[in-house]
């Protein structure tokens, strides 16, 4: 199976505005993204993360190396349109993706962008509403909506336009807990439509959810694999000045205690569940 997105000894330089010196933020980094996976991406600031995203959805393009959005190089202006419909993108503040003053306006801007008739974009804009659970909030102004709802609505207006891809770069981080189980929910979603989901977070919780997981570490990739057996490694993990989720964290502490808990349990709720089935 080819994948959707190969990333080919991708290389990002850029000069700091203060002294003009060349920072690599990328590095020769290799990666492959298979269509209808959920890939998690974490790394501590500066580790080259959202570099990585806006270099996939072509914001940036390649200092060496090379991009592959479904088979079109990132650097062919004349893909660039395929490049963006292939793969959408959520950023981190929704405010500075929503450009209308009525929800279902907004939604309904990049259909009408792309030249969709107005029955499939009516079509669209509801469908897109009713998967993140915001239908009936649809003739209401942006700026009265909570943050989850604002990025709800970000969200929406990429699923508009019929992604196979969809980039979210730190969605989550402007909210509030429930905020970020609403937003996550909807990703959940999302991905079992068959959707493929790159999701670039520094919340362990989030990460733990992913079929995939990707460290990012000084532009490169250290660490590559299932997320059960990356969080294993707790040491490394650490080393690289990041956190594991906390059951991981209470599971480590429980086997030193002489409590027998697998590997593999990496969420609270698989947590909860192993413990009441072997004690109660």
């Amino acid at each position: 199976m080819n994948p959707i997105i190969r990333i080919e000894h991708l290389q990002f330089e850029y000069k700091r505005e203060e002294d003009e010196v060349p920072v690599n933020a990328i590095e020769d980094m290799s990666l492959e993204i298979e269509k209808g996976s959920f890939v998690a991406i974490i790394g501590r600031n500066g580790s080259g993360k959202s570099t990585l995203a806006k270099n996939i959805n072509a914001l940036l393009l390649p200092s060496g190396g090379a991009v592959y959005v479904k088979g079109w190089n990132t650097t062919e202006e004349e893909h660039l349109w395929d490049i963006r419909q292939t793969a959408g993108m959520v950023f981190q503040n929704p405010d500075n993706q929503i450009v209308s003053a009525v929800v279902e306006d907004d939604v309904a801007f990049g259909p009408e962008n792309m030249g969709i008739e107005p029955a499939e974009i009516r079509r669209r804009v509801d469908e897109s509403l009713m998967a993140v659970n915001m239908y009936e909030e649809r003739k209401k102004a942006p700026h009265l909506l909570s943050g989850g709802q604002k990025q709800r609505i970000a969200i929406a207006g990429v699923v508009a336009m019929r992604p196979e891809v969809i980039i979210l770069d730190e969605p989550t981080a402007m909210l509030d807990p429930h905020g970020r189980d609403e937003v996550m929910e909807i990703i959940g979603k999302l991905h079992a439509e068959g959707i493929t989901i790159l999701l670039i977070t520094h919340f362990m919780a989030e990460a733990a959810q992913a079929d995939r997981l990707v460290i990012m570490d000084k532009g490169k990739v250290a660490m590559d694999g299932a997320p059960e057996d990356i969080f294993s490694r707790i040491e490394e993990i650490k080393a690289m000045e990041l956190d594991v989720p906390f059951p991981v964290e209470l599971a480590q502490r429980l086997r030193k205690r002489g409590v027998e808990i697998p590997t593999a349990i990496i969420t609270m709720e698989e947590m909860v569940e192993y413990l009441c089935r072997q004690y109660l």
